[in-house]
């Protein structure tokens, strides 16, 4: 029985030291190194910078009030269309006490004179009436008297703008009603009935009731690298693509480079506009996020390679071209336009050749 186990144990350490010799064995074979092989080929090459930006209307205003008031209706929401001089809301006047003291002081001063001047034309009137004084004093008098109903109106007038928003004698051009200044698409409506809103003036922008745009006529407004902006000129054409619309894209032309940089994050970009082409059944919201491509180089039908092919050393440039058998020919090239996947040959090889591409790792097969 010792004896068995004895030759057991023999075997068992004979089996480990044979495997692991076979194991090392074929973790020292050499491997055949391979190559890709990679046709030099006629292609479009482009080099294309994309640039992140927003949609926007050309045109987009903000509507404020003539006056100072609160919002007593609004005509309009958000997301419906307006015409030019169409009203959006009305306002309910709150008159400045002083003014408004003033205003009623006047009407009561122009009442007076408007007495004394209808007293004085009476009785020059029965005066001239009588052949008692000449046609040149009376005309005065009566002169005097239009006057003081001139004034008279205008001080009711001014009395009524101020304390209601309108006068009796101009209600269609009334500064209670709050009118669109251009025909568009209401974007906003940031007030309520029952806010307070005040005209614009010398210390302040004044409340924005409601703010309108064009929306047939948009823009691609985004920020290009000065490493790039050189390239750019007014007339490219750009494609914007839209995320929001599931890829959607369409064409527009750069119309704007500005000529001045803004440092954006540690890095000097420049503003750039494009003129946004949207077809009809498509529908586009202000302050989509937008992308733009733009072509900002371009070359047709050239020799061209993938630029894993190439090889550099120093100032010179290389690839291995596929000779006779299996063997590579290391050539000098000169190169031309990448779009950093191919890359343009002008010199040193021809169209057809194979030439080395990445290599490719086997174990060498048993012969």
């Amino acid at each position: 029985m010792k004896k068995f186990f004895r030759y057991f144990l023999i075997a068992l350490v004979a089996l480990l030291f044979i495997g692991t010799f076979v194991f090392l064995y074929k973790k020292s074979r050499p491997k055949e190194v391979k190559y890709q092989d990679l046709q030099v080929e006629n292609a479009d090459i482009r080099r294309t910078t994309v640039v992140t930006g927003k949609i926007q209307p050309r045109d987009e205003v903000n509507i404020k009030p003539q006056i100072n008031g609160i919002i007593s209706e609004l005509y309009k929401e958000a997301g419906q269309e307006v015409k030019e001089n169409e009203v959006i809301a009305k306002l309910k006047v709150i008159p400045d006490m002083n003014s408004l003291s003033s205003a009623q002081s006047r009407v009561r001063l122009a009442d007076i004179n408007l007495r004394q001047a209808q007293t004085n034309y009476d009785r020059e009137k029965a005066l001239y009436d009588q052949k008692l004084v000449s046609a040149d004093e009376y005309e005065k008098v009566l002169q005097a008297l239009n006057q003081a109903k001139e004034e008279r109106a205008a001080a009711k007038d001014a009395l009524e703008v101020i304390r209601d928003g309108v006068s009796s004698s101009n209600k269609t051009g009334s500064s209670t009603l709050v009118r669109s200044t251009i025909s568009g698409l209401i974007l906003d409506i940031p007030v309520k009935v029952g806010n307070s809103v005040i005209q614009a003036n010398t210390l302040n922008e004044g409340t924005t009731v409601a703010t309108v745009a064009n929306m047939n006529d948009l823009i691609f407004d985004g920020n290009i690298d000065e490493t790039e902006v050189g390239s750019l000129s007014e007339g490219m054409p750009v494609i914007i693509t839209i995320g929001a619309l599931q890829d959607y894209s369409f064409d527009a032309t750069l119309e704007y480079i500005s000529p001045k940089a803004v440092e954006n994050n540690g890095t000097n970009q420049f503003e750039i506009k494009a003129a946004v082409t949207v077809p009809a059944d498509q529908t586009i919201r202000s302050g989509y996020s937008a992308n733009a491509e733009i072509v900002l180089q371009e070359v047709a039908q050239v020799l061209s390679v993938p630029e894993s092919a190439l090889e550099f050393a120093g100032d010179s440039t290389f690839v291995y071209v596929k000779g006779e058998g299996a063997d590579y020919v290391r050539t000098p090239v000169k190169t031309g336009l990448s779009d950093g996947i191919r890359i343009e040959i002008k010199e040193g090889v021809n169209l057809g050749q194979t030439v080395r591409g990445n290599q490719i790792f086997e174990e060498k097969k048993k012969k």
